[in-house]
């Protein structure tokens, strides 16, 4: 869940059902797979919807997008799914900009962005790639890349000019 739907979440809900709601959503979160994952929010919506349903509607809100990290290798999943990395990137970006402002060009911003990103990777490399998860990231590109053609391809479609119709000279 994310921080703002979390928060949002917890003025929905009432103190003394708070822990109960709370659990449910993690269950959620925190399942083995994005199936399991759909089948606890399930369970979350018959059981919260009718009494809590502002609570309910935050959990639904943004759920495909929170539990996107369940699609890649468990190993990787507390490392991928954590948003400390852009944090820490918009953080070092206002620190060094803010010191003088407007002294620094797009070229300068890049650079600095490109470093923190390259310091940032070298805690990546502490995360062992074997090769069954090398084969569900091939695997997850796949999926990816079908969904992304999917989803594009009526936009294609719409965009190409069909063959019935004359060209103008």
């Amino acid at each position: 869940m994310s921080s703002a739907s979390y928060a949002q979440s917890r003025r929905q809900v009432p103190t003394e059902r708070w822990r109960e709601v709370k659990a449910q959503a993690q269950a959620a979160y925190t399942a083995a797979s994005p199936m399991l994952a759909r089948l606890a929010k399930e369970e979350f919506v018959k059981r919260f919807e009718r009494e809590l349903p502002s609570a309910t509607a935050c959990v639904l809100d943004d759920f495909e997008a929170c539990i996107a990290h369940l699609r890649l290798p468990i190993a990787h999943r507390r490392a991928i799914r954590t948003t400390n990395l852009l944090e820490r990137l918009f953080g070092e970006e206002r620190r060094r900009t803010k010191v003088i402002p407007h002294a620094f060009g797009e070229r300068a911003v890049l650079k600095l962005i490109y470093a923190a990103l390259i310091r940032a990777s070298q805690t990546w490399r502490r995360i062992v790639i074997s090769e069954f998860e090398l084969k569900q990231i091939d695997e997850l590109r796949s999926e990816l890349d079908r969904e992304f053609k999917e989803r594009t391809a009526s936009t294609v479609q719409k965009c190409v000019p069909s063959e019935n119709l004359q060209q103008e000279p």
